[in-house]
């Protein structure tokens, strides 16, 4: 076994953007949806619905996102206690997203300038996306009282990326798969504000209610101290609307390190069956006068002689004094890693 010490000329870093589709079953647009019956039902039901590409109750049924409601005064869903006034899941919700998203409990939602008292949300399930959605890509549509709109986010016209507690931040405005459709200014009335917001790295979308219900009537029912099937409500819109397309976006840090054997480098076997035990010299006259080897396997050690890596070469290579090679290895860092070799 013989050893070479790495310089920081042998390693170079890079970064790659990978994009796939979101939904189950390698889907690009989702267009059924289900809910769960015993779930809705259930206590979790009055905070949140879970979405089905199939019927719950298929084996291969898996949750797409949730939809959930949230108001700042506790309306739309009946109280935890009625000596509480105003305690009630909807408050929870709200008060939920207004930490993880604004990071302040006194902090208000403003859609576009216009600020909201309640909102929808929609939350893909984490196992969907591997480090966020892909910005530019939502194509979303709604069904109304009044009429169906398709929605998407404005990252490809934004004059810049508008950060909080969430990370990036872009607004909701009428269009499909990044292109966004100016009839109105930014895509949007300016009186009702944006359609809400893509926070791509949660995994989540806003949705303001005073915009959509201006639009094409999708009207929250903020009864106070009553469910107001505000998260059915929402259900009924993804569904009535037909095609929810959204793509995940992942980057994948590459570590490069370059193997140099020189000419006059790893010639030799260093196995006890070429060395004579009693002399301690060379037992075969090829090993002297030709000497040839064949490296099968590179390894990566740290300063303590740890073995932190293995690379596999594709073929033995034939080294002697009148050959040098060249050995790429490539270290993937992603939810697994991977080492390949290319020479």
């Amino acid at each position: 076994m013989s050893f070479n010490r790495l310089i920081p000329e042998d390693f170079v870093v890079s970064s790659d953007s990978i994009t796939a589709t979101l939904w189950s079953e390698g889907l690009v647009t989702l267009t059924n949806f289900f809910t769960s019956s015993v779930q809705e039902a259930g206590s979790s039901g009055n905070f949140y619905l879970n979405i089905y590409q199939t019927s719950s109750t298929n084996a291969s049924a898996a949750v797409q996102f949730a939809v959930a409601y949230g108001n700042q005064y506790g309306s739309g869903s009946s109280f935890y206690n009625n000596a509480v006034i105003g305690s009630s899941p909807t408050l929870t919700t709200y008060g939920q997203y207004q930490v993880l998203v604004l990071g302040d409990e006194n902090a208000n939602f403003t859609f576009g300038g216009v600020t909201s008292s309640d909102f929808w949300a929609i939350s893909v399930d984490r196992t969907r996306y591997k480090e966020s959605l892909f910005p530019g890509s939502l194509s979303l549509v709604l069904s109304g009282n009044t009429g169906n709109i398709t929605l998407t986010d404005d990252s490809q016209v934004a004059p810049s990326v508008v950060f909080n507690e969430a990370g990036r931040v872009f607004q909701l405005v009428s269009g499909s798969q990044g292109t966004v459709n100016l009839t109105n200014p930014n895509g949007y009335s300016v009186a009702s504000g944006s359609y809400g917001w893509l926070l791509p790295d949660i995994g989540t979308i806003i949705l303001n209610q005073t915009a959509l219900s201006a639009s094409i009537g999708l009207a929250s029912n903020p009864t106070y101290n009553s469910d107001g099937l505000n998260n059915r409500a929402m259900f009924n819109a993804i569904s009535g609307g037909g095609s929810f397309f959204l793509n995940s976006q992942e980057t994948i840090s590459s570590d490069y390190i370059f193997i140099r054997a020189r000419n006059a480098e790893f010639n030799y076997s260093e196995n006890p069956s070429f060395i004579s035990g009693s002399t301690g010299e060379v037992i075969w006259n090829s090993f002297i006068n030709n000497p040839q080897t064949f490296p099968t396997t590179i390894g990566l050690y740290n300063d303590t002689n740890e073995l932190l890596a293995v690379a596999k070469l594709s073929r033995p290579l034939l080294k002697d004094f009148t050959k040098e090679a060249l050995v790429r290895i490539k270290l993937d860092f992603w939810s697994r890693w991977a080492l390949t070799s290319n020479f």
